[in-house]
């Protein structure tokens, strides 16, 4: 059973290394702003276009910061659901049939 915990364990660091190793991406306003992240949720750049700066001023470029974090994010959210599900699944394919220990089969 201990084995099968660090087994566990192991795989779940593994997992964490993908997602900080994963980039993801997001623009908004015709990219005027770009942000990348890791999949674990770390922003890595911000980019933005001066441009757009000079014509819609700091409340523009607010308003387009937090659209465009919120779309990065919500995709690190799905790649690591995504990620942790595979996780999960292997773990659970090698622990044997659990269904049996709830009476069913």
């Amino acid at each position: 059973m201990f084995d099968k915990l660090f087994e566990a364990q192991q795989k779940a660091e593994e997992a964490k290394k993908r997602l900080d190793a994963i980039m993801v991406s997001a623009d908004a306003q015709n990219g005027a702003v770009k942000i990348t992240a890791t999949a674990s949720k770390t922003i890595k750049t911000i980019e933005i276009d001066e441009k757009f700066i000079e014509e819609n001023g700091k409340e523009g470029l607010e308003e387009v910061l937090v659209i465009a974090i919120n779309k990065v994010l919500a995709q690190a959210e799905n790649v690591s659901q995504a990620e942790m599900a595979a996780v999960t699944n292997q773990m659970l394919g090698g622990m044997g049939d659990l269904g049996s220990l709830f009476g069913k089969k």
